[in-house]
């Protein structure tokens, strides 16, 4: 059942939400898909809001299968983090690259959406978040700059880790991809609130 929330923007992809739309039901649903059901952070996150996206779960479940482990276990950028930066584009779409106000637009929304995770967790990349390497310092300007890491991190194996009591003791995953559906979803929120 659509909402009586509509949602403006002269391209938007989401178009109304459900009446029961809540937050923290997405928070714990992108948790669940994490820990009990098995995916990948990115995947958990864009799971808990591909109804919204108008994505079936097949599709959702594809688009993010290699941006797990921080881009395919590279350890770069948050796979959590990284479902907010495609849910943006559903926020404020970006799909014309002549149209330079909706790219603008869209890359601000990311920077906004980076920032409020960084600034509670301190970066956005991985292997700090992990604890691999020290966290980095962030410029006036958002943008993170090196740690001063000297010594290089041995190469990760493609193989995913297997989801043990003890793997899910020792990361903050669930944590931090419950962090990324609430910022992502108070950001939906916040810019989709006037109607049409």
């Amino acid at each position: 059942m659509e909402s009586i929330i509509n949602m403006a923007s002269n391209n938007l992809k989401i178009k109304s939400l459900p009446d029961d739309f809540d937050i923290e039901d997405r928070v714990v649903a992108a948790k669940e898909n994490f820990r009990v059901r098995g995916f990948n952070c990115c995947q958990s996150v864009l799971l808990a809001y591909n109804d919204i996206l108008g994505l079936d779960e097949d599709t959702a479940a594809t688009l993010a299968s290699g941006l797990g482990g921080g881009m395919g276990r590279l350890r770069e950028v948050c796979g959590s983090v990284t479902a907010m930066f495609m849910i943006t584009g559903y926020i404020h779409p970006a799909a014309d690259p002549s149209v330079k106000s909706d790219r603008t637009a869209n890359y601000a929304l990311v920077q906004e959406a980076a920032a409020k995770f960084r600034e509670l967790n301190g970066s956005i990349v991985c292997k700090e978040l992990l604890g691999l390497v020290p966290k980095s310092t962030v410029g006036k300007n958002g943008i993170g700059m090196p740690s001063g890491q000297t010594q290089e991190l041995p190469a990760e194996s493609p193989e995913p880790s297997d989801r043990t009591p003890e793997y899910y003791r020792k990361r903050p995953c669930e944590e931090l991809i419950g962090i990324s559906a609430r910022i992502i979803g108070n950001m939906i929120l916040e810019n989709l609130k006037e109607p049409f």
